[in-house]
């Protein structure tokens, strides 16, 4: 029988509550200490495990601490600073890119909206919303690799876009919680539902999971 609305959110927030009790330090794992920090630490991290991009922004953060900084500098440098986050060329750009539009439209200062957000160059839907949720403290769901796949397995969401998984998690998952629920969801890929071989004899959430192609004991 086809899983109602009302029925899916209510299994939501059930998987949402054992997900708490299994990962009750779930947090953003990105390092930063301001929006624009975040900001860069997020386009830097496409592609790119979190635990690099943190390796790379200690430095990076002590040089560049205003978005006029990164507006300035010079492109071969930049791109060797950030080099071993990968596609270097492409995030230097979109940083610089980035820091100029803060520069010439928003005084330098990151700014609350979402649509002005996702008007500055290099950033998307996902970059906006890591910065609304963990930055200024909105609620806001960030669709990365991990809350993409875990999301679908858990029969949550279902399509080959992650805007699209984004709106539709945003029907079943209760608004005062997305931005732990995005959490929670990648702590769970990251620790347990990982990609090639997922744990499910051990998963917390089993019982809750329609995934027909769950491994054994």
């Amino acid at each position: 029988m086809r899983e109602t609305p009302v029925a899916k959110r209510a299994r939501a927030r059930r998987i949402l509550g054992a997900l708490a009790r299994a990962y009750p330090d779930a947090k953003i794992a990105l390092e930063f200490s301001t929006p624009l920090e975040l900001l860069v630490a997020t386009i830097l991290s496409a592609q790119c495990t979190d635990e690099r991009v943190n390796m790379v922004t200690r430095a990076l953060f002590r040089k560049y601490r205003r978005a006029e900084d990164y507006a300035e500098a010079k492109l071969p440098g930049f791109e060797k600073e950030i080099q071993s986050t990968g596609f270097f060329r492409a995030k230097a750009k979109s940083v610089t890119g980035m820091a100029r539009a803060l520069v010439e439209r928003h005084a330098g200062e990151v700014p609350h909206s979402r649509e002005a957000l996702m008007d500055l160059p290099g950033v998307g839907l996902k970059t906006a919303n890591v910065v609304l949720g963990n930055a200024f403290g909105e609620q806001a769901i960030a669709v990365d690799t991990h809350v993409f796949r875990v999301s679908q397995r858990l029969g949550l969401a279902r399509a080959n876009d992650p805007d699209a998984i984004h709106d539709q998690l945003s029907e079943v998952l209760p608004r005062d919680r997305w931005t732990p629920a995005t959490h929670l969801l990648i702590t769970h890929g990251r620790r347990t539902c990982a990609a090639r071989k997922p744990a499910c004899p051990v998963c917390p959430v089993r019982t809750l999971c329609p995934w027909p192609e769950k491994t054994g004991a």
